[in-house]
C-alpha cells in the first residue's frame, strides 16, 4: 500500500513521513473519529458483542501487517481501542495518519460510516 502524499518530501523543508508531527499537524490531519493526545493518535470502536470486537482486531492486525506499521490494539469487553505511535520518532508521524485512515476505510467497509 503506497504512502499518501498530503505533504510531499521536500529536502528544503526537512519533511520526512517518518518524522514526528507537531501537535498542530496531528490536529489538522487526524482522520474523522480519531483523537491526538499525549503523543498518540487513538480511536475507540464499539461493538455489539465481544466476538465482533475480536474479529475487528484481527482484521486490523492483518491490515497492519500489510502496511508494515502496527498500532497498539487494546481489547475490552465490547470495545477496541487503537493507538498509533511511531516509537522511533517519539510521537505521531505521517505513517500513523495513514494507518488511521486505512483503519477508517476498513471500519466503513465493515459497518458503514458513523457507527463508532
Amino acid at each position: 500500500m503506497g504512502r499518501m502524499s498530503y505533504h510531499p518530501y521536500d529536502p528544503r523543508m526537512a519533511y520526512d513521513p517518518d518524522r514526528k508531527l507537531t501537535d498542530g499537524d496531528v490536529h489538522d490531519l487526524k482522520p474523522e473519529g480519531w483523537w491526538g493526545d499525549d503523543g498518540k493518535l487513538y480511536r475507540d470502536f464499539k461493538f455489539e458483542t465481544y466476538q465482533a470486537g475480536v474479529d475487528f482486531a484481527v482484521r486490523v492486525a492483518a491490515l497492519a501487517e500489510e502496511q508494515g506499521h502496527h498500532p497498539d490494539i487494546h481489547l475490552y469487553y465490547r470495545r477496541v481501542r487503537l493507538n498509533y505511535f511511531t516509537h522511533d520518532a517519539g510521537g505521531v508521524t505521517g505513517r500513523d495518519i495513514e494507518g488511521a485512515q486505512a483503519v477508517n476505510r476498513l471500519w466503513d467497509e465493515q459497518n458503514g460510516a458513523g457507527n463508532a
